[in-house]
């Protein structure tokens, strides 16, 4: 029995992934979960598993395709023991339910077999879209090998022709020659870079930011942490301050919702979240990428570092499967490992805010119950937020909370 493996949905926000890597060939054996492609987008480099366990007879993608969620990536001979399983399931839904039609992609053809008869290298897909939006390719600059125009080029296009339209045209740049003045070296960046700063560039310019500062006391949890990571050490659990951090914030959260919500795509209803998967960025050789870690509020202290250990690993070897980026109710952004006294983090969007936190120093702080000063442990955080949802007292109200959370140590003790 063949069986088609389609690309899962990657994530809320990304509406496609470039192939980076095509890990098996026609007549490979597989198993359920082996990996059968790296795929490249906004937000991480990710492993798409195969689904099943069988013989590849068909690949219909190739490195450097560009692919959307539902298409079709490969055919595959279901063994024996799959098709046992998979049969009933399979023709029960097309009784009940029929699935959604799914265009099968074009034939992949060479660079040099995409041309036109004017000479105009791009990709079917983009040569598809081009056609239902009434473009004409060969007014655009492709920026891909031997000039090919990219996904990227033609919806460049398209966002200048629609400020040309609404009359507000932006400048183009004008190009450098910066080697007059010294030695240079060009260095690409890599698509992760590419694509996330085209994201935070439109969440910046579509997203009214207002960002309130605060400090906590993080003394006595400095203290408590220090027990724990003894004894997480036997387990080999390093045990930092962000999973602290992460519990505080489901339970703000849960005392204030709208921070863990995500307005509709009308942009008039406001979706209340009743779970709890914080994302957390991480940086990587690659770029900046934020893993999901789910169901924060039902996790201890030990379950939350060993889970971010394990994400945090995998982000940086590109490992991270689809899944693992999916779902994020709330974002934090540590920089306590590597300085600051504070920053403005861009809101991830269809998130409502975002926590940026920075390195906590010793300070000189009064006592009014005693009249004297302490050297207490001090960490500045920052919380940025969409203004249509979230006003300034509520935002207030929210880093109060939290800062009294973390001197609270009840919250942490199972």
């Amino acid at each position: 029995m063949i069986k088609e493996i389609l690309l899962p949905e990657l994530g809320e926000g990304i509406d496609g992934a470039t192939v980076s890597e095509v890990s098996v060939a026609v007549g490979d054996t597989v198993e359920r979960d082996d990996t059968i492609l790296v795929l490249e987008s906004d937000k991480a480099s990710m492993e798409i598993p195969a689904d099943a366990n069988g013989r590849i007879t068909e690949i219909l993608v190739s490195a450097e395709d560009e692919l959307k969620p539902g298409q079709i990536l490969m055919n595959i001979e279901l063994t024996g023991d799959t098709q046992k399983e998979k049969m009933p399931t399979e023709e029960k839904p097309k009784k009940e339910k029929p699935s959604p039609q799914i265009e099968k992609p074009e034939p992949k053809l060479n660079v040099e077999e995409t041309t036109s008869n004017n000479t105009v290298f791009a990709s079917p897909g983009v040569r598809r879209l081009a056609r239902e939006l009434g473009i004409n390719l060969q007014v655009i600059k492709g920026s891909g090998q031997k000039n090919r125009i990219t996904k990227n080029d033609l919806n460049n296009y398209i966002k200048l022709q629609m400020a040309i339209s609404s009359g507000i045209s932006p400048a183009q740049k004008q190009e450098i020659d910066f080697s007059q003045w010294g030695e240079v070296e060009v260095q690409k960046l890599t698509r992760i870079n590419l694509i996330t700063g085209q994201r935070l560039q439109q969440a910046w310019q579509t997203i009214p930011h207002v960002t309130q500062f605060d400090n906590a006391d993080i003394t006595d949890l400095d203290n408590y942490r220090k027990k724990l990571k003894t004894q997480a050490a036997e387990q080999d659990i390093k045990v930092t301050f962000l999973p602290f951090l992460m519990k505080a914030a489901t339970v703000v959260l849960k005392e204030m919702p709208e921070f863990n919500s995500s307005l509709d795509h009308t942009d008039k209803n406001l979706v209340l979240k009743n779970y709890y998967h914080l994302g957390i960025a991480v940086d990587t050789p690659s770029g900046l990428t934020v893993p999901v870690v789910r169901d924060v509020d039902q996790k201890s202290i030990i379950d939350l570092s060993s889970e971010l250990m394990g994400l945090s690993s995998r982000a940086r070897e590109k490992k991270i499967k689809p899944d693992e980026i999916k779902g994020g109710t709330f974002t934090i952004s540590s920089l306590g490992g590597i300085g600051g006294t504070g920053f403005s983090p861009i809101v991830n969007p269809p998130e409502v805010a975002i926590m940026g936190v920075s390195r906590g120093a010793w300070k000189q702080v009064y006592d009014k119950a005693t009249g004297e000063f302490k050297t207490r442990f001090i960490m500045p955080f920052s919380l940025s937020y969409d203004h249509r949802v979230i006003d300034g007292a509520s935002a207030a109200a929210f880093t109060s909370k939290f800062a009294s959370v973390l001197c609270d140590l009840s919250y942490f003790k199972d």
